[in-house]
């Protein structure tokens, strides 16, 4: 087995959250083997206004032996392989900042008004030099 790196809310408390992508209906962790590329992830996130991530070494076994329990999938991040977060988060995580966790409210059915972003193009295009910048 060896040491990989995943990215981590609060770590080291009682309110501690680890980083996963939403595939489906199914959640995923990534696996970093190179400290540098979850560095960068997590740089990443917190450019999408993300809370502030801790990059933490962690024994592959131990990671997988999590994900099967919580039927979690994972990918293994290679060296130099490139991971980007993707442009649309979920509205609403099983994790919050504050440790406090309020019943999920039902959703409901979003406009086409609702779904448009709130920023101009010159603003995307602004964030996507700065996000290019930090590769």
């Amino acid at each position: 087995m060896s040491l990989v790196y995943v990215l981590l809310f609060n770590a080291r408390t009682e309110n501690e959250g680890i980083h996963t992508l939403q595939e489906g209906d199914r959640n995923k962790i990534l696996m970093f083997e190179d400290k540098d590329d979850a560095t960068r992830f997590a740089l990443m996130l917190e450019a999408q206004d993300f809370p502030p991530v801790t990059v933490e070494g962690m024994e592959d076994r131990d990671i997988i032996e999590f994900c099967e329990g919580a039927d979690y999938g994972y990918d293994r991040i290679a060296p130099g392989q490139l991971a980007v977060p993707p442009e649309n988060n979920v509205d609403e995580t099983d994790w919050s900042e504050s440790g406090s966790y309020e019943a999920k409210a039902e959703k409901s059915e979003k406009t086409e008004s609702e779904d448009e972003s709130d920023l101009s193009d010159d603003e995307l295009e602004r964030i996507r030099q700065q996000l290019e910048g930090l590769l």
